[in-house]
Formats: structure tokens, C-alpha cells, sequence
């Protein structure tokens, strides 16, 4: 009997697990294998793909000038983007963790461009950062400030897809905010019993046990930052002079402006990698942060 109900519960498993791994494998695992053998050929969309071996990795790493263009940018971007948006976002939660009544409904606020259509969202801060009667500008401009030209300025360009990044800081610093949360209130309460102030709090308590969710927001606003791709593409198109062509707008020239499938998929696998590395980097250079519960 006892045989008889666990094939029945495994029967009914795999039933209800079939269309997820009909989808895993159909839209997401083939399509892998597949972008993998792509990279090993020259192929245009229409004719048959033609295979050259190593040949697209070895034009990229030697002889592509676009492809370290768009890798450096990709890095001046995440090495701007992350640290500042971090930096929000737990100032942020640390704000909203204190408990109050309006604390809920400005996680609702800080967190809802996360969830909002992201090309919008792009499109009304392009016309906020105008260099000509935009917002920002004109807010500068009450206190005696003459803004740049932030979108068509090279030198101001990447400082504005960074400053359009902190709308989005929403997700983490919910994450924050629930490690946060998970911190017993009697540790602040024995702290600040033995005269400790609020500084010596946040950098004694809350910091070491929120290492964790801190290291897991910086490994995942990283591989974000090397994948961004609207924003650019609706802010700046990549300018001007190619200041903002990033690795992700170059992945997609390759593919439908230049007709280099193939290219673009070698490309995509190379930013697979420097992710890979970029994290493993990361993740054991602070692994003496990391908490580990028994």
C-alpha cells in the first residue's frame, strides 16, 4: 500500500512538473546548446550557418577596437552604478526599518519603478535630464546652477545613466530591508545600554549580520550593470561619441544591425564568462564578511 501511494504521489510530481520542464528545456536549455554552436559560426540569419571553429572569439579578443570600447564602458558603468545604487538603497531601508506609519507606503514608492515598464520609465527620465527644460535643470537653476547638457554632453553622458540607475534601487533595498528586520531589537538595546551611539550600531551590529544580503546585492546589481541595455539604448542611443555604448547594445548590433549572429552569440558567451569570473572574484575576496549560520 505504502508502495502503491508513492508512485502515486511521483506519477502526480512529474505530471505537474511536465510543462515547466517542457518550458525549461524547449525555450531556455536548446536555445543554449544552440547559441553555443552559433558561436562557432559565421551566420547571417538567412543562409545556412557556416561553421569556423574558434575564429569569431579569437576576432574579438584580438582585433575587435568596438569590443573593448563597449567592455570598458560596461565596467565605467558598473564600477558608477552599483556602489552608489547600493549606497541608497540601505540608507533607504535603514530609514524605512524604524517603525512608522508612512513606512509602508514609501517602500510602495521607492519600490514601484522597479516593477514599472522600465521603457517608460526611461522615457520620462530622458525628458527629465533634457539639457534645455528639463526638470533637473530647472531645479539647479533656482539655486544659481547652470545644469549640463546631461544626455549629449560626453563628459556628462555615463554620470546620467548612473543617476537614472538610482530610480531603480528599489528591489534592494527591500532585500535591506528584511535583513534588517531579521536583526533581534535586543541587540541595539544592549548595545546602546553600554553608551554605544548610532554609528558604532550600524557598523558593530547591523553591517556584520547583513554582510550576507549586502554581498548578495552586490553580485546581483554587478551582473545587472554588465547586462544593462534599454537604458542606454532610449537615453542615449549609446552617445554621444560611443561614451555609453555598453557590452549589451554591441550584442545587439552584432545580431540585428550588422546580420553577425554568430559574432553576437560569441560575444554574449564572452560576457557570460567576465560575469562568471567577476563574481567568483568577488565572492572570495569577501567570503570573511559572509555570516554562516549553524
Amino acid at each position: 500500500m505504502l508502495m502503491k501511494n508513492r508512485k502515486r504521489q511521483a506519477k502526480y510530481f512529474y505530471l505537474f512538473i511536465s510543462p515547466w520542464l517542457a518550458g525549461f528545456f524547449l525555450l531556455t536549455f536548446l536555445p543554449l546548446i544552440y547559441s553555443i554552436y552559433l558561436s562557432l559560426t559565421q551566420y547571417n540569419g538567412i543562409t545556412a550557418p557556416q561553421f569556423i571553429g574558434l575564429q569569431n572569439y579569437a576576432d574579438i579578443l584580438l582585433s575587435d577596437a568596438l569590443f573593448q570600447k563597449s567592455l570598458f564602458n560596461s565596467f565605467h558603468y558598473a564600477l558608477a552604478a552599483v556602489p552608489t545604487s547600493l549606497l541608497l538603497a540601505l540608507v533607504i531601508a535603514l530609514l524605512l526599518s524604524r517603525e512608522s506609519r508612512t513606512s509602508n507606503f514609501f517602500q510602495i514608492v521607492f519600490y514601484f519603478p522597479s516593477i514599472a515598464a522600465g521603457a517608460a520609465v526611461y522615457a520620462v527620465i530622458k525628458f527629465l535630464l533634457k539639457g534645455e527644460g528639463g526638470l533637473l535643470n530647472y531645479v539647479l537653476s533656482l539655486v544659481g546652477i547652470k545644469g549640463p547638457f546631461w544626455l549629449t554632453d560626453p563628459k556628462w553622458a555615463m554620470t546620467a545613466l548612473v543617476i537614472a540607475n538610482l530610480i531603480f534601487c528599489g528591489q534592494q533595498m527591500l532585500i535591506f530591508l528584511a535583513g534588517i528586520k531579521q536583526i533581534p531589537v535586543s541587540y541595539y538595546e544592549a548595545a546602546r545600554l553600554d553608551g554605544a551611539g548610532s554609528f558604532q550600531c550600524f557598523f558593530r551590529i547591523t553591517f556584520p549580520l547583513i554582510a550576507n544580503v549586502f554581498i548578495f546585492n552586490l553580485v546581483m546589481g554587478i551582473i545587472s550593470a554588465f547586462q544593462v541595455f534599454v537604458q542606454p539604448l532610449i537615453m542615449t542611443g549609446g552617445g554621444p561619441f560611443k561614451k555609453t555604448y555598453v557590452y549589451g547594445m554591441y550584442i545587439y548590433d552584432s545580431g540585428f544591425s550588422f546580420g553577425r549572429f554568430g559574432y553576437a552569440a560569441a560575444l554574449a558567451w564572452i560576457m557570460y564568462l567576465i560575469i562568471i569570473f567577476t563574481s567568483m572574484f568577488i565572492l572570495r575576496s569577501l567570503q570573511k564578511l559572509m555570516n554562516y549560520e549553524e
